[in-house]
């Protein structure tokens, strides 16, 4: 018998949830959702099913819609880096917009991230599309939707180089000599690009993983260089990116039979409908049968879960879905390695300025 497909799960952390009338019905009182004890507890949670990484969005706008809608949002980056010494496991990959953040900033805050977790840091790099989002810098007019995502892939590009331009084993702390760093192990980057002038090296060291993961959505025509790509169209999503990770992103609503799961969703519905494109409703176990045969028909290296309520549907995910991925051999049973390029099976990130 053929063994089953080994999964990669990472989970959403925004807010009360996915669905916007989460914080209506979740028992998190809206105040705890400026607090980092919320992240804390919930990437516990995914951190205790030994899941893959946890995500946290972010905008440099308030969210969309009027009073029925959380609006405000702590900084994704600052929340993680003040949890990540809290967690041991589980991988944190903040959301950080690219298009009005300098990449020299974004490479030092995410290696300093690395640095905090031990090698569990990523990036979910995003693009701004809007003009609220412009209108806070005040330095630029709105790109077009072509350009912010050849930007943002530029980005990509040049946060990698940073990182690479220090060499491991750069600090040498020679006391006798006097020398802290091997002045030959840091490089200048020297990059010109179509946005970017960058000389470098960075200001930090090159973080423990070498390349901490780099993740963007799948709906750009520039997608490709990232380690992971999360996609909400599922169809033709390989063909497009044979060479990344690649995760649907999956709104699930969650109960012990299918009939109260479908009321949970209908009373949800109530007061907004669902936005995601690809969702489960459903019972947990229902789900564990439902995700390997996603993935497999679909060539998916795993899922990008959104629970449409926390900690409700993070809760039956984690204590109830994972345990029959892991009874199918669909899931490991527990993290085999130290770094999220280790959960992800990404290997080691080779460095583009040092000698062989």
């Amino acid at each position: 018998m053929a063994s089953a497909q080994q999964l990669h799960l990472g989970v959403a952390l925004d807010g009360a949830g996915q669905h916007p009338a989460a914080w209506r019905v979740s028992d998190v009182r809206p105040a705890a959702l400026f607090t980092a004890a919320h992240y804390l507890t919930h990437a516990k949670l995914a951190e205790a099913a030994s899941l893959d990484f946890v995500t946290l969005d972010d905008t440099l706008a308030l969210q969309p819609g009027g009073e029925e809608v959380v609006r405000g949002r702590l900084d994704a980056l600052l929340t993680f880096a003040a949890i990540a010494p809290a967690t041991s496991g589980i991988g944190l990959v903040p959301t950080v917009t690219t298009t009005h953040t300098e990449p020299f900033h974004i490479s030092t805050a995410v290696a300093s991230l690395d640095f905090a977790s031990r090698g569990r840091a990523g990036v979910l790099a995003v693009p701004s599309r809007t003009e609220a989002e412009v209108a806070h810098f005040g330095r630029r007019t709105l790109p077009s939707e072509v350009d912010a995502e050849a930007e943002n892939a530029e980005v990509v590009d040049v946060i990698a180089r940073l990182w690479d331009s220090w060499e491991d084993g750069a600090i040498i702390r020679d006391e006798p000599t006097g020398r802290f760093i091997d002045r030959a192990k840091l490089h200048y980057v020297d990059f010109e690009g179509r946005f970017f002038s960058i000389k470098g090296p960075s200001i930090t060291p090159r973080p423990p993983q070498g390349h901490p993961v780099v993740a963007v959505y799948g709906d750009s025509p520039y997608a490709h260089g990232a380690d992971v790509v999360l996609v909400d169209e599922v169809r033709g999503a390989r063909e497009r990116f044979p060479d990344a990770k690649l995760l649907a992103g999956l709104s699930i609503v969650l109960a012990e039979t299918e009939q109260a799961a479908l009321d949970r969703r209908r009373a949800l519905e109530t007061y907004a409908p669902f936005a995601s494109s690809l969702s489960f409703t459903g019972t947990p176990a229902d789900l564990a049968t439902e995700l390997p045969r996603l993935a497999a028909s679909n060539a998916l290296d795993g899922f990008h879960i959104r629970p449409a309520v926390l900690p409700d549907d993070l809760v039956l995910f984690a204590a109830e879905t994972v345990p029959a991925l892991q009874a199918a051999g669909a899931f490991r049973q527990t993290y085999t390695g130290t770094t999220l390029r280790d959960h992800l099976g990404l290997g080691v990130a080779a460095n583009q300025y040092a000698e062989a």
